[in-house]
């Protein structure tokens, strides 16, 4: 067993919004795909993708979907400022799509749009696959034409074959904004990872018997964040992975890498579903900073394959 990690690159240059991929044997130390250059690039929409999401079909094959964002080539100025308000409600209402069988050939990319013209922007879709139904629930952050584009909530949708999708609904939200949602299951228990963007601005922890829920708020998991984090709002894009050894490893972005040099950031909790996770920057190797992104675990044939793109 090995792991792949699909991402982008905080850079101030467009090639770093894009698809990367890094790979590992343990889920701790990680080496650079095609030497550390874009697997995918984007030629549609916006020509840059963030947020990059990726998931192994039950029926074989993978599905990648990201953010149509090219921030730096779209939305910056010269002194790198983005007006993240305005590019909230004027932003890309569609997603990034391309399909592999092997994580080397891909199919052409196709951009999804999912039918609603009151959507803002259209940010961090990730898959979760709904054993239950046998389908893909796809969610993403959006603010919507209703709240005059003011306020973000997770939105949904659902497909079998993404060819076709259902209309979007909304899945979760709050009295503030909430963004990067995540889901895991683990002994029946859904986990809701996401990001506050105030009030306060941290990653929370929610659990449900239910994918579609409600959640219930996990204080603990807070009162950690805020009493040994600092600048927890500083840290965004939930993603979890379990661990060779059986732990369960929370990964959050520390956003700004470029001028920081940082990056995801690792916390363990010593066994799946228990989210009393510690920081542990020490057990961890990364050959530069990956942001925004997702993980799988992959064969050894396929960790051999990708090693030698």
């Amino acid at each position: 067993m090995a792991y792949l990690f699909a991402h982008f690159k905080e850079k101030l240059t467009t090639d770093g919004e894009q698809v990367y991929f890094g790979i590992s044997r343990d889920g701790y130390n990680w080496e650079a795909v095609n030497g550390g250059n874009p697997v995918l690039e984007s030629t549609l929409g916006e020509r840059g993708c963030r947020d990059i999401e990726i998931i192994r079909l039950k029926t074989g094959g993978f599905v990648i979907l990201t953010t149509d964002a090219a921030i730096v080539r779209n939305h910056m100025d010269e002194n790198h400022n983005v007006d993240w308000k305005q590019l909230n409600h004027y932003g890309s209402k569609n997603l990034c799509m391309w399909k592999t069988d092997d994580l080397i050939h891909f199919s052409p990319e196709r951009l999804i749009y999912f039918g609603r013209d009151d959507f803002g922007c259209l940010w961090a879709p990730e898959i979760f696959y709904d054993e239950n139904n046998g389908e893909y629930l796809i969610h993403w952050g959006s603010t919507v034409k209703e709240s005059d584009f003011e306020h973000m909530s997770i939105y949904c949708c659902v497909t079998k074959d993404f060819e076709t999708f259902s209309k979007p609904v909304l899945f979760f939200d709050k009295k503030n904004e909430i963004l990067d949602s995540h889901i895991a299951k683990i002994d029946g228990k859904y986990h809701l990872f996401y990001k506050n963007s105030d009030n306060p601005p941290m990653n929370m922890h929610a659990v449900s018997d239910s994918l579609y829920g409600p959640y219930e708020h996990d204080e603990s998991f807070e009162k950690y964040m805020d009493e040994n984090i600092k600048n927890p709002g500083s840290y965004e894009a939930p993603t979890t992975y379990i661990l060779p050894d059986g732990r369960w490893c929370l990964m959050l972005d520390f956003f700004g890498c470029e001028k920081e040099k940082m990056g995801y950031v690792p916390f363990i909790s010593e066994k799946p579903g228990s989210a009393d996770f510690k920081r542990a920057d020490e057990l961890f190797s990364f050959p530069y900073g990956f942001k925004h992104g997702g993980v799988i675990e992959i064969t050894d044939e396929e960790y051999e394959r990708l090693k030698s793109m």
